[in-house]
């Protein structure tokens, strides 16, 4: 017994000073070994998480470096500045005499803005919102790689809330436009931009919801809701999806404290690209108008006046001698289509009667009464003014 247990202990010391030896001098030896239960082809060393830097280790599930590092080049920080009122008595010796120097300093200090832009294209256009740059004298762009420059207005839009700034630089980054058709709620998406002035950040949420309108925000509404984190100085940036493709203009908060509640509204990067095209193409967009006073239809004006639709935008006035008075539209007709897209409330009237190209005829299809028609109307172009509220559309 002594005798067989001696030459098992051998035997095991020999095998773990063989192991040992091919651990030290041939460790691939080991690793190449097949694993039990893995498909074949796949070894010990393919599973072993992905050195920083490789393209696994930036594509990985839970990470969107990738998206991030391909969209935040192209996306700007902006400083829109306007000189204070000159004082019309600066002239006079005694002012100068009594306030001089609280003079020269009122006219050194600006009314600074802090907003964000994306650059859109090699040339150096790029989109911003409105609000950032309006009223502004001197606008000056910061690039993520520390470049600045000076920027011109190309053209403003406030019934979207959409600009075009122009820059003259070499080598520009420039943002990838994505598509908004496939867009669905519990989309993860990316804000970019500079909130509160502290630099380029980048924050993650999902899309909330789509279509967000009657916020009040602009004139023509279709919002991207979403919960990643906007806050003030994010105006004007990116939103990118997980490729780090531009979905849309960061442009508004929900806030009760002016600090984000996971309620944020960006424009649509198609909205965008339509505003952005006649912006550059022509100074100003190009909308159709019909001339009417609209309002949503209710269950209760349904029923009131017995027609047999719940949905549409009930005409309360028709502008006389306008577009829709020549097509035959009155007061009382119920609109519930334009041009064939169906138009369930005023936002949606509004916004298919602006894609319609002026001077070309289009068919309305309205209810009145129990009668369904469709009117034939020539669509004129909209007035640049902003309408007030109650004024025809």
């Amino acid at each position: 017994m002594r005798k067989t247990w001696l030459i098992f202990s051998q035997a095991v010391t020999v095998a773990v000073a063989v192991l040992f030896v091919i651990a030290t001098l041939k460790p691939d030896w080991l690793q190449r070994r097949q694993v039990s239960g893995l498909p074949a082809g796949i070894s010990i060393n393919a599973v072993q998480p992905a050195s920083l830097g490789s393209a696994t280790a930036l594509n990985a599930p839970n990470s969107y470096s990738a998206a991030a590092k391909r969209a935040t080049p192209a996306v700007v920080s902006i400083t829109a500045s306007r000189a204070p009122p000159r004082n019309p008595h600066g002239s006079d010796p005694w002012f100068q005499f009594f306030f001089g120097d609280r003079q020269r300093q009122m006219q050194q200090e600006q009314q600074i803005g802090l907003g964000s832009g994306v650059i859109v294209s090699p040339d150096g256009y790029l989109l911003t919102n409105n609000h950032v740059i309006d009223g502004a004298d001197e606008i000056e762009v910061q690039l993520a790689d520390g470049r600045r420059a000076r920027a011109k207005v190309v053209g403003t839009d406030p019934e979207t809330d959409v600009a075009v700034l122009k820059i003259t630089l070499d080598k520009l980054p420039v943002i990838t436009f994505g598509s908004t058709d496939m867009l669905q709620v519990g989309d993860v998406v990316l804000a970019i931009g500079n909130p509160f002035g502290v630099g380029q950040t980048v924050t993650s949420g999902i899309v909330s919801a789509l279509g967000r309108n009657q916020l009040g925000i602009n004139t023509f509404e279709n919002f991207i809701q979403t919960d990643a984190a906007i806050n003030p100085g994010n105006s004007g940036g990116a939103l990118v999806d997980a490729n780090g493709n531009l979905l849309g203009i960061n442009t508004a908060i929900y806030s009760r404290s002016g600090g984000n509640l996971g309620i944020g509204f960006a424009i649509p990067v198609s909205t965008a690209q339509l505003v952005m095209d006649g912006l550059i193409r022509n100074g100003h967009v190009t909308r159709g108008w019909i001339g009417v006073e609209p309002r949503d239809l209710t269950p209760e004006i349904a029923e009131t006046f017995n027609l047999p639709i719940k949905e549409g935008v009930l005409i309360t006035g028709v502008l006389q001698e306008g577009p829709a008075s020549a097509g035959g539209l009155r007061p009382g007709d119920v609109v519930v289509k334009v041009a064939g897209t169906p138009v369930i409330n005023t936002s949606q009237l509004l916004t298919a009667v602006a894609a319609l190209k002026p001077q070309t005829p289009a068919v309305i299809g309205v209810q009145r009464g129990d009668r369904a028609l469709e009117l034939k109307v020539t669509v004129a172009q909209r007035p640049k003014t902003l309408p007030r509220r109650g004024e025809p559309r």
